[in-house]
């Protein structure tokens, strides 16, 4: 019987998605699982290698590239397990963690997601949660985010992420979920093609009543966006789209109004300014107009 589904989304991920699939067949020993791996629509060759070096994978081949969310409804679909791992292909298990996280979870039935701690290659600590999406969670995931990369704090900061607790958000690089629960949610919302669908995910959860819980007891490699970096403009360009559309979705109206004149401040300066003194990239101009343009539209 499968007990948990490990569900990843490729798209060209050639470079990264053999060393995470490697790490599974080496470290994912103990629990009965499947492997689903939704391709969208790559020409990478990475559709190929997978199905010649992981026969042992089941391969969806889409002919078209869905997004994020979408792609994990795909692999969901034909899940078997009780519970499901989403996981993103530029991770690698350094250990069989299954087991821990499924332990907490049996221990209070009230926790529908649980998450491990992310590390980068060198095993030193990544930000693995982030507060609740609001104007202020926004402002404290951001001022973190500064202290975390600029080195101060760096001791508290490591120290809040030492101890297993209670969370409003876990990053969706590894994201464990019961099965009932994701289908009662009736999956990621597709809207997102990339970006906020976790925490989309996450916040629906709890309007349910079901708690988020980071555990750090055991930890996995995350590369951090090395499936996305080659498409940064369009990227830039899916993340205000999903910006807009989440806090359309759960945030009251005036903070929407706040984060649209935010936003059209700080893209309308820099437009403005690239046109002055032409030192912006062209992309770049583009990609903040069309954002600016999107915000006019109301979100469309």
């Amino acid at each position: 019987m499968t007990l948990v589904s490990i569900i990843l989304v490729n798209y060209n991920g050639a470079a990264i998605i053999k060393d995470c699939l490697h790490s599974l067949r080496l470290f994912n020993q103990t629990i009965p699982s499947e492997i689903i791996v939704v391709d969208n629509n790559s020409r990478d060759g990475s559709p190929a290698m997978i199905a010649e070096s992981f026969p042992e994978v089941k391969l969806i081949r889409e002919t078209t590239n869905h997004g994020f969310g979408k792609g994990n409804n795909i692999g969901a679909k034909l899940a078997q397990g009780k519970f499901i791992l989403f996981l993103n292909t530029d991770t690698i298990l350094t250990c069989d963690f299954l087991p821990s996280l499924l332990a907490v979870m049996e221990q209070d039935p009230q926790v529908g997601i649980i998450a491990p701690k992310l590390v980068n290659r060198d095993g030193s600590l990544q930000l693995s949660t982030s507060p609740a999406i609001s104007i202020k969670g926004e402002y404290l995931a951001q001022r973190r985010s500064h202290q975390y990369h600029q080195g101060e704090n760096l001791a508290k900061i490591t120290q809040e992420f030492a101890h297993q607790q209670e969370v409003d958000i876990v990053v969706g690089a590894s994201l464990l979920i019961r099965r009932k629960l994701f289908e009662q949610l009736r999956g990621f919302d597709e809207t997102f093609f990339m970006y906020f669908e976790e925490s989309d995910l996450c916040q629906r959860s709890q309007y349910l009543g079901w708690k988020i819980i980071y555990y750090p007891g055991v930890s996995l490699i995350h590369l951090h966006g090395g499936s996305t970096s080659k498409t940064s403009d369009r990227m830039i360009l899916e993340y205000r789209r999903s910006q807009i559309y989440y806090y359309q979705k759960h945030r009251p109206w005036w903070e929407q109004k706040l984060m649209q004149i935010y936003l059209l401040i700080k893209l309308g300066s820099a437009w403005f300014m690239s046109l002055i003194v032409r030192s912006n990239k062209q992309s770049s101009r583009a990609i903040n107009q069309q954002v600016i343009s999107m915000i006019l539209r109301g979100g469309k």
